[in-house]
């Protein structure tokens, strides 16, 4: 048995970084759409004809089946959503990312492979915050 100690279990279960980060940010932006169709009171139907999806599209997206989800159609759907909720609220996807330290030699890397940090406006954010050295 290990002792390795992960950021995410994505982390721990991705083979590579980037498989990890994609995935961080597939679930980030599903949460927040389970959480604004809770939050509107919206049904199933009702959802699925406001952000353009079959019902049973999104059955799948409130059961959490990440797997059947690519990010541009999470992005798509977010923003469907947000013209869906009415002039006066409006859900926008942000990303940045940041270098992450590296915990052996205390020194930035540059290259790229650094967390990223999901915000969803108007909605709860869900974030993967980049580790402070």
């Amino acid at each position: 048995m290990s002792n390795e100690t992960f950021d995410s279990v994505w982390d721990a279960i991705e083979d590579t970084a980037a498989e990890a980060e994609n995935m961080k940010l597939r679930s980030g932006l599903m949460m927040a759409l389970e959480q604004h169709i809770n939050r509107q009171g919206w049904t199933q139907g009702e959802a699925a004809k406001r952000l353009g999806v079959t019902q049973p599209r999104v059955s799948d997206l409130m059961r959490g089946k990440i797997h059947l989800f690519g990010l541009d159609t999470l992005v798509n759907m977010v923003v469907a959503a947000g013209a869906a909720s009415g002039k006066s609220f409006r859900l926008k996807v942000t990303m940045a990312s940041a270098p992450q330290c590296s915990a052996q030699a205390s020194t930035w890397r540059s290259s790229g492979s650094g967390s990223s940090r999901l915000s969803i406006k108007g909605s709860k954010p869900s974030t993967t915050a980049p580790r402070a050295c």
